[in-house]
């Protein structure tokens, strides 16, 4: 165990170095091969029979997925997942380099610390330390590490559902990022948030089509007028409150742990009490609908015939009719609209899996609590949701009571503890050992 722990800080730090930068343009990304292989070969010097695919229409978007068997096969598997790319990062903005993978002051740095080159790095130290001390986990264990997450997994977890699932076959539950990390309360205690639900996304596309002219006429069909009234509109929209199973236990059970209250009548408010996670928790009571980029002509006395902008939309669970009826009233008729979108998630906190998880926790942190919760974004849990897995997000880390975690998500300066990995792959390894 002793060798997971100490080698999780140098896989975390190398994984980082590998840029992974992934734009969402085919022609200014950096594809994921370099770290895929670098995955691979760190499983295959211990004994793993891999399976290396390259998926899609893009040369190097890499997928590694291995298999490690378990004392019983009749039972479900176990897929431990997260993505290879990372979004990107300006160098001038940070105190070090983002692709250093800088040890310092007691943290990992770099672009892909927590989102999520953190988790691969726990689960691949797992994985090595299991098949290098020859342990027998209780059932199948898949660790699939993947491209594309940061653009919707179509070249990742999307593209190996739809063409390569026996890789995953048998797997029943499957446990990935944002979640298992510890929100300190109330008197120091520690809860632990597992995230069971995540918001369906939906791109927008929203288009008006107008006569152009020349900029120095009046013009009462004006397309880029048009589109700004539609997009201020639905920018400033404020979408109903809703209280989900998710966000209901755990406001439930932080009230449990700390004696405060969440009156729905004043439920933002009262969620504000959470400092920092209050953002994310906060995107959690309602849909949103934010104007993200803008696109509309080509020079400065020309009014174009056509204006665009994209709209970065997410929707709660069992909202998605009632989000595009809202959405129609809005709008109206004359604004086009086209999207890409991936569902909303939602899995019980309840069974087995996470008894374990609590369990392990404890084992680590006396006192710790996990309660569920629903993220904001969006994971490759929605894909391999489709193959009828219940889907967690448990990478444990504890972390300083007074780190802004998630801001460091897609933020400058993004690092993790080296404590906290260490931690993680102990809770890693008792849970995966007993679950």
């Amino acid at each position: 165990m002793a060798l997971a722990q100490d080698e999780v800080v140098q896989l975390a730090s190398d994984l980082i170095r590998i840029d992974s930068t992934n734009t969402g343009d085919a022609d200014t990304l950096v594809p994921e091969r370099a770290a895929a292989e670098y995955v691979a070969e760190k499983l295959s010097e211990v004994g793993y029979e891999v399976t290396y695919v390259e998926a899609g229409d893009q040369v190097g978007r890499a997928n590694v997925v291995a298999r490690l068997p378990g004392a019983d096969p009749s039972r479900g598997g176990l897929l431990v997942h997260g993505h290879l790319d990372a979004v990107p990062a300006d160098p001038a903005e940070w105190s070090v380099h983002p692709f250093s993978g800088a040890v310092q002051d007691g943290y990992v740095w770099g672009r892909g610390a927590v989102d999520m080159k953190d988790m691969l790095a726990m689960s691949l130290a797992i994985a090595r330390r299991y098949k290098r001390d020859g342990i027998v986990p209780p059932r199948d264990i898949v660790f699939a590490f993947v491209s594309d997450e940061e653009a919707g997994g179509f070249q990742g977890a999307q593209w190996l559902v739809d063409h390569r699932p026996e890789l995953f076959e048998g797997c029943t539950e499957a446990i990935s990022e944002v979640g298992g990390y510890s929100l300190t309360l109330k008197d120091g205690v520690r809860a632990y948030l597992v995230q069971t639900a995540e918001k369906g996304i939906r791109w927008l596309k929203l288009r008006v089509r107008a006569r152009a002219g020349h900029g120095s006429m009046v013009h009462s069909d004006n397309a880029v007028t048009q589109l700004s009234e539609a997009v201020a509109k639905l920018g400033q929209h404020r979408f109903p409150l809703i209280m989900s199973d998710s966000v209901r236990e755990f406001l439930d059970g932080v009230s449990e742990i700390t004696g405060w209250d969440f009156p729905e009548d004043d439920l933002e408010g009262s969620v504000a009490k959470l400092g920092n996670i209050s953002r994310i928790i906060g995107a959690t009571l309602r849909d949103t609908a934010n104007p993200t980029m803008l696109t509309a002509g080509y020079k400065h006395n020309v009014i174009p015939s056509v204006a665009e902008a994209a709209v970065d939309c997410r929707i709660l669970p069992g909202r998605e009719e009632a989000f595009d009826r809202e959405l129609a009233e809005l709008l109206g008729p004359d604004v086009e609209r086209e999207w890409v979108g991936l569902p909303p998630v939602e899995t019980k906190f309840e069974g087995r899996l996470v008894e374990q998880m609590q369990a392990s926790l404890l084992a680590e942190d006396p006192g710790a609590k996990a309660l569920p919760y629903m993220m904001s974004g969006g994971t490759d849990a929605k894909s391999f949701a489709r193959l009828g897995m219940n889907c967690y997000g448990f990478a444990p880390l504890q972390l300083p009571a007074d780190l802004d975690f998630s801001a460091l998500f897609h933020g400058v300066d993004e690092r993790v503890p080296v404590d906290a990995l260490k931690f993680g792959v102990r809770v890693l390894d008792r849970f995966i050992r007993n679950s």
